[in-house]
Formats: C-alpha cells, sequence, structure tokens
C-alpha cells in the first residue's frame, strides 16, 4: 500500500465491482460516458509486477464490468488498455486497466483505435 496513491487510499463508497483481488470504479475523468477501471489491490505500477492469479481476477472482472456497461450504457464497442510506463502516458504508478465504452460517431474515424496513442501510426500504410 502506498498512502499517496489514489488507487490505495480509494473512497469505498466508489467501488462499483469487486472480485478477491481487484476492484473497479467509474473513472474520475471518463473519456466517455461509463468509462470504467479495474484496479489490483495491491499496489504495484505493472501489468508484469502481478502474479497469474492476480491477473486472472483482473480478466475476470474486465468481462463483469463489461456486462454492467452493456446494461447500463448499451455501448457498440469498447477500447480496453494500460498505460505501462511513463512514456506510454501512465500518470498514477498502480496499474489500472481502462475500460472504454464506444458508441458509433463519437469520433469522426476510429480506424486504427489504440493506434492513434503513438503520432502518425492510427492510419494503416501499405503492408510491409
Amino acid at each position: 500500500m502506498d498512502n499517496n496513491c489514489p488507487f490505495c487510499t480509494i473512497d469505498e463508497t466508489k467501488i462499483v465491482l469487486r472480485n478477491e483481488t481487484c476492484f473497479a470504479v467509474y473513472d474520475i475523468f471518463p473519456a466517455t460516458e461509463g468509462h470504467m477501471l479495474v484496479v489490483p489491490l495491491r499496489h504495484a505500477p505493472s501489468f508484469f509486477d502481478y502474479t497469474p492469479e492476480e491477473i486472472s481476477d483482473v480478466w475476470a472482472l474486465v468481462s463483469e464490468c463489461k456486462g454492467l456497461l452493456d446494461e447500463r450504457f448499451s455501448p457498440d464497442g469498447y477500447n480496453i488498455g494500460m498505460n505501462l510506463g511513463e512514456c506510454a502516458g501512465q500518470t498514477v504508478f498502480h496499474l489500472h486497466i481502462h475500460i472504454i465504452p464506444r458508441r458509433i460517431g463519437d469520433t469522426e474515424n476510429p480506424k486504427g483505435g489504440i493506434r492513434h496513442a503513438v503520432r502518425g501510426k492510427g492510419s494503416y500504410g501499405p503492408r510491409r
């Protein structure tokens, strides 16, 4: 536990779902309506720091969140991902997985999806 970490000191009333080793909350800076985070209870910065059991629980809770979001918000699709390391955009160094509901028309051209995280890589060029 890190007393300076917003996930280690989360207000329990904000937790929407939980299992043995992780919990889910709505993102306080949502990219879209319903944007959720799945967060392991144990404080560590990277996906690669967790045990196979913790990773299994993370993905089980991601699936549970998807079911909840389908029911509450009826999105057309999802982006699911994580930022690992400062150069990848990580700002809170306690692993958290983003579940971002997507809707048809919420962006002009969604093709390339997560590839837009690196400037100029969202558009597919010729195959090599």
